[in-house]
């Protein structure tokens, strides 16, 4: 369970990196939220056939990406992006050998916003790992 103090570090964090994205993707955030929790929940894991012991799922975009989008697409739930405290935490720790400073959190975070909203503008995983949000 995260501490008042991490989430708040974290949610402050995240909304600096928002407020420096290029206009253009603020107004697509006006569109697509950005939903942090803490962690995903069980059912979110078994939908995505994941196990909590061998996940950290840092984020998910849901949705059609605008690549894909057709007039089929007209009667869905908007997309969104979720961003999962916990394991972005987790990884940056693991990462940093548990010695982790506001710098590597942060670029954590960014790297994993900017993955899901790459997502959402139809890059796979290949396009974002060349890219470097891998």
């Amino acid at each position: 369970m995260l501490s008042p103090a991490i989430r708040l570090r974290f949610d402050d964090l995240l909304a600096a990196i928002i407020d420096e994205l290029p206009p253009d993707i603020h107004a697509l955030l006006e569109e697509v939220p950005v939903i942090v929790e803490d962690e995903p929940s069980n059912e979110l894991l078994r939908e995505l056939g994941m196990s909590r012991r061998r996940s950290e799922l840092c984020g998910l975009h849901s949705g059609v990406a605008l690549t894909r989008r057709s007039v089929e697409h007209h009667a869905r739930l908007p997309d969104q992006v979720m961003l999962f405290r916990g394991p972005i935490v987790r990884v940056v720790n693991r990462m940093k050998s548990g010695r982790p400073g506001v710098a590597d959190l942060e670029e954590q975070i960014r790297v994993t916003l900017l993955h899901e909203i790459g997502h959402h503008f139809g890059l796979d995983e290949e396009d974002l790992a060349r890219l470097g949000y891998g």
